[in-house]
């Protein structure tokens, strides 16, 4: 579908980040904002930035809840039928099984696959009955490869593609499109608030990674055209950055050389963990 000046968007996770991101393209674009985060300050922020010409509502939502995001449609609704969705909100979660605890896989699931799961279904159904519309999920690399040590929010972000991909076909002959957006190692600050495993050194595992990220310089306004380009043109899978690319074409072309790099990964978080405990 092509972005046209005076539609309606929402961005959810919107504080920070790709959310953030994507909000102002969409609002330079032309199109009326509705934004949440459980952030309250940065969203407040990111509304006053837009303006009320361009946030039309701002609301602080735990995407995890069925009650707010249902309370949340029916104010949305208000206005009428969203012309572009774009769920993004989630967490970062590392750990494999041996270290992830029931609390944490409930949390990874409950906030990125579940706020993807109330998105989708609170405000599809009134983009069906208008006919026209583009959700956009946000899933991951490791959406298709699954890295060792990030066992909960891998498990997320695949179910998050393959939802994707059986709404999009679903909804095809209802002029509404759907889009899996997997970007790769985009510096975020996720890696400073992605949730370790108990007794393990925050510093010494976040500390590095977040270096990494830093010096990879893949910003998030790389996503929202990413972004972009997914609404106008109805893509369905989204690689982003090189390594997302490179990994989605090792999967499906020669799967051998991505699990044999995931055991020598999977050999070194064993030594990082074996030395990184207190």
């Amino acid at each position: 579908m092509k972005i046209v000046p005076g539609g309606r968007a929402l961005v959810t996770g919107a504080a920070s980040g790709i959310g953030r991101e994507t909000a102002r393209l969409l609002a330079r674009r032309g199109m009326r904002l509705v934004i949440c985060d459980v952030d309250e300050l940065g969203l407040a922020r990111l509304a006053e930035e837009l303006g009320p010409d361009r946030c039309e509502r701002s609301c602080v939502v735990d995407v995890s809840s069925r009650q707010a995001m249902a309370e949340f449609a029916r104010q949305v609704h208000e206005g009428g039928a969203l012309d572009v969705l774009v769920n993004n909100a989630g967490v970062g979660q590392a750990g494999g099984m041996l270290e992830t605890s029931l609390d944490a896989w409930d949390r990874v699931l409950r906030i990125n696959l579940g706020g993807v799961i109330h998105g989708c279904h609170f405000f599809v159904p009134e983009m069906v009955r208008a006919g026209r519309g583009q959700v956009v999920n946000l899933s991951s690399m490791l959406g298709y490869f699954g890295l060792p040590g990030a066992i909960g929010y891998s498990t997320s972000k695949f179910a998050i593609l393959g939802l994707s991909l059986s709404l999009r076909a679903e909804l095809a002959g209802h002029g509404v499109g759907v889009s899996a957006i997997c970007p790769g190692m985009i510096d975020t600050g996720i890696v400073k608030r992605t949730e370790l495993p108990e007794g393990v050194d925050a510093e010494l595992i976040q500390g590095p990674l977040d270096k990494l990220y830093r010096l990879r310089n893949f910003g998030p306004d790389r996503v929202a055209q990413a972004i972009e380009v997914a609404i106008e043109k109805n893509r369905d899978v989204v690689p982003v950055a090189a390594e997302a690319h490179a990994m989605r074409w090792i999967e499906r072309f020669t799967p051998g050389i991505s699990r044999a790099f995931g055991r020598v990964v999977a050999w070194q978080n064993r030594r990082v963990m074996s030395t990184v405990k207190r």
